[in-house]
């Protein structure tokens, strides 16, 4: 008898647990930029609601390919995807935008902890017109530094990256030579310097080169203990990425469709390298023989990304989305549908 009522019980544990096991499994790809985040926010929501989240963190421009291919539920780019690549898309595609980040300039120079650039001076480091640690433009913006004579060496992502194309595009806008030269994009054609993947990649080659000089997300500067350029603002104020400088940069009117830049922006007390990084899902979820709970589940998920979890963007250094871009926001995930009916009330 006891042997039997152990038997029932070891089947009604088993059966409680599949039935509570993942309900839903959604694979998404995409920006390196907003991982830490994600990698948090998918834990805490797989625990609280047993739909699990693969992400895979392979640059925007993996993820921007791989939801084109449909084999991924949702990609993730911190480049709004141009007019050019939506007509490519086999169906509309929206962007959701999650977070707001920056894009740091690291640094690794022995003695110094604190360093100033002017946008014109860190375009033409990059151009490789700058090469010396004591140039006198250096040494000019940061009089009370005895920068040694050291190669300055520049650190890039090698891969596809949204934090390439929000770097590219702060330099587009305050350097006519880089814009003709190299221009903007997740990939460009880098005039010196030494290529690493992923945020982490470059990070990595930071930290193990001294004087070298990258860009890098603010959360894998803080992670690693890479100390950080005071950036020169329109205002003329040097700013240093923080939660206060990010969020203001991006109080801001964005478009419906939220797609825009915020790099370069007006704010006496902004950031320069401020920008937000998206979701992007197709609007038209019954594709490829995908399921309606799969579909919703997707949409709830987005729905909790833009409300719930953005209480835990600050502690990781990521700006919380203002509550007028989570009003466009809530209007893009209700545009969702399956066979053409709202997949949110």
């Amino acid at each position: 008898m006891k042997r039997g009522i152990l038997v029932w019980i070891l089947v009604f544990l088993w059966a409680t647990f599949a039935w509570a096991g993942p309900k839903v499994t959604l694979l998404g790809a995409g920006a390196t930029f907003p991982y830490p985040l994600y990698s948090k926010w998918f834990d805490v929501y797989y625990k609280k609601t047993g739909v699990k989240v693969n992400y895979q963190a392979i640059g925007s421009g993996g993820g921007i390919r791989q939801l084109m291919a449909r084999t991924v539920d949702f990609g993730a780019t911190d480049a709004p995807m141009s007019d050019q690549e939506l007509a490519r898309a086999p169906g509309k595609i929206l962007h959701i935008p999650t977070a707001i980040g920056a894009v740091a300039i690291g640094f690794n120079l022995p003695g110094v902890k604190e360093l100033k650039l002017t946008p014109q001076i860190l375009a033409d480091i990059y151009l490789g017109k700058i090469r010396y640690w004591d140039d006198e433009r250096l040494k000019e913006v940061n009089s009370d530094l005895n920068l040694p004579h050291l190669p300055i060496m520049v650190a890039y992502r090698s891969d596809g990256s949204g934090t390439t194309y929000v770097f590219t595009d702060y330099l587009c806008k305050v350097s006519q030579e880089w814009c003709k030269r190299v221009g903007r994009g997740k990939a460009v054609r880098w005039p010196v310097g030494l290529g690493g993947k992923g945020n982490a990649g470059v990070a990595g080659l930071i930290k193990q080169i001294p004087g070298c000089l990258g860009y890098i997300e603010l959360a894998y500067a803080e992670q690693n203990h890479i100390p950080v350029v005071a950036l020169q603002n329109k205002a003329g104020r040097f700013i240093k990425p923080s939660l206060k400088a990010i969020s203001a940069a991006a109080n801001v009117d964005i478009p419906y469709d939220t797609r825009c830049s915020i790099t370069d922006t007006d704010a006496p007390d902004g950031y320069p390298i401020a920008a937000f990084t998206w979701i992007i899902v197709y609007q038209e979820q019954a594709y490829k023989n995908r399921p309606l709970k799969k579909a919703k589940a997707l949409a709830e998920l987005l729905w909790w990304c833009i409300h719930e979890a953005q209480e835990m963007n600050e502690p990781l250094l990521y700006g919380r989305l203002p509550e007028k871009v989570v009003v466009k926001a809530e209007k893009i995930v209700k545009s969702m549908t399956y066979q053409g009916k709202p997949l949110l009330p």
